[in-house]
């Protein structure tokens, strides 16, 4: 299976392009106001329709209601909504009910034990993405550039694809995908030059080395 690649929190045309024009698989689009990447949606219903099928479209959100959800969904008719906040099983029922798209939770993940929230979830979400813990004094749950123990997940018999995320660099991301043995990886503070600001070269240079890390795991 190919490894996918996700860039998350674009929020020009300019560092969108060179995401699609690199090849990422999956660009991701940030919905949550203390985040420096939060897009109005305005801006995200302009960014969706320059994706053209290019990519998977994916909206970040953290405990969204359904009126913000379906303000999201209108503007930017995402393939995916990704949800990083603290949503239950539940939650995730009725977000897929109502909105009859799939869904990808986000999983904080610390240590071992954190894998115990995992039961809960996986009959519902259409993928996992394990993320580092963010501190508790933290305003948002990710784009931290913070870094877990990828040994946690370490032969992790999991029946659902997931992702890794957290800390994530064109320096790094193919150890992490060596522990993991993750099926895709997401990068959103590791190919920016200050919070919020994408860098299109540490883009490339991200998705060329999961390129190259892919190829060498399929010889």
């Amino acid at each position: 299976m190919s490894l996918i690649v996700k860039i998350c929190g674009l929020s020009t045309r300019e560092t969108l392009d060179v995401a699609l024009d690199s090849g990422a698989d999956m660009v991701g689009f940030v919905f949550f106001p203390p985040s420096p990447r939060h897009l109005s949606l305005a801006i995200a219903r302009d960014l969706g329709q320059a994706v053209e099928r290019r990519a998977a479209k994916v909206a970040l959100t953290v405990d969204a209601d359904d009126a913000t959800l379906a303000g999201i969904v209108d503007a930017l008719q995402p393939d995916l909504l990704q949800l990083h906040g603290h949503e239950t099983a539940a939650r995730l029922r009725d977000i897929k009910r109502k909105f009859a798209l799939p869904v990808m939770k986000a999983l904080p993940v610390e240590t071992a034990a954190d894998l115990a929230a995992l039961p809960g979830y996986v009959d519902l979400a259409d993928r996992i993405l394990f993320d580092a813990r963010a501190p508790k004094e933290a305003t948002r749950p990710g784009g931290l550039g913070a870094v877990f123990d990828w040994h946690v997940l370490e032969n992790l018999d999991l029946k659902l694809p997931f992702m890794v995320s957290g800390g994530l660099h064109a320096g790094n991301v193919a150890e992490a995908i060596r522990v993991t043995g993750a099926g895709g990886v997401d990068v959103s503070s590791g190919v920016e030059s200050v919070p919020g600001r994408k860098d299109p070269e540490m883009i490339r240079a991200f998705i060329r080395a999961g390129r190259a890390t892919e190829e060498l795991m399929v010889r």
